[in-house]
Order: C-alpha cells, then structure tokens, then sequence
C-alpha cells in the first residue's frame, strides 16, 4: 500500500470542531479508511494579517483511490462544511483540505500538484506529517522526519481549548 497523506486547516468558527468532524466525514467516504490522525496543531496563519490562528493536522490514508478521485472527494468534503474558492490565496478557510504525498508519485497536472509544492517549507505541514508518517519520503524533497526535524517547533504548539 502506497502511503497517501492529506493535511487538513481551518481557522474560522470552531477550527478544533470542524478538523474533527472532517475527521468523521473523512472516514465514512467509500473507499479510503483513516490510517493515522496527528495531533491537531495552533500556528499563525500565512498570508493576510488579521487572521485568526489556524488548527492544523495530518492524516494518513489507506485508499486505493486515483489521486485526482481523492482530489474530488477531499473538495466535496470542503464543500459541505461550507468552502466556497474564490480565488484568495492564505486567506482565512472555513476547512482546506491537501493532497500532500501520493506515495511516489509525482503528480503535475491543472489543479493538482503531488506532492504538494509548499510542504517541505511550512512546519504547520512536516510536524504534523511526522506524527502520522515518520519513515515515509517525499518525492524530490526527502525524508519527512528529516525535513520536519529540520524545520524546527517554532509557532507550532498542540491546540488547546481557549
């Protein structure tokens, strides 16, 4: 089995809440069973300021599924928790959904890079990654403990109920 990861935000209304019941959705979805769930994560949000902090998380699968199928099943899931792409990059997200690595695959078509082209740069992503697939590579970047370790724990803290 191939290992397929996905990270998952979210920094309005109740983030913690939301990343959980995706969490639910996620594993009633035919065809794809939740292998491993990291621990959900508070970071500063990248892009435009004023936003509130982000709840992050990765989740390991076990799907059979193409990587453009999971696409679309992890965007239907987006869609009705009330996502709507308007275009605004790092903007504030009701629920986003990746497609962070597809075992060895790499993937380079319209609306979908694999492995996702900003991972290995953002913390938020690797850490989390790590909690759910140490020993997995990420294709052209390198091993996933190693690029977390290599990232650092800075402005990442475990979510907390205010």
């Amino acid at each position: 089995m191939r290992p397929v990861a996905i990270g998952l935000g979210a920094n309005l209304g109740q983030p913690d809440d939301t990343l959980r019941r995706a969490l639910v959705v996620l594993e009633q979805l035919p065809d794809l069973s939740i292998v491993a769930a990291s621990p959900l994560y508070r970071t500063a949000p990248v892009g435009p300021p004023g936003q509130p902090d982000y709840c992050n998380a990765a989740v390991a699968l076990s799907t059979e599924l193409p990587a453009d199928d999971l696409l679309l099943r992890m965007q239907g899931v987006e869609r009705a928790f009330g996502r709507e792409r308007n275009g605004t990059r790092w903007g504030p997200r009701v629920l986003d959904i990746d497609l962070l690595i597809y075992g060895d695959h790499v993937i380079d078509q319209t609306g979908l890079t694999v492995p996702h082209p900003e991972m290995h740069k953002r913390n938020f992503v690797m850490r989390p990654l790590a909690d759910v697939l140490p020993g997995a590579y990420v294709p052209g970047q390198g091993a996933v403990a190693a690029m977390a370790d290599s990232l650092g724990d800075a402005g990442l803290r475990l979510w907390t109920a205010d």
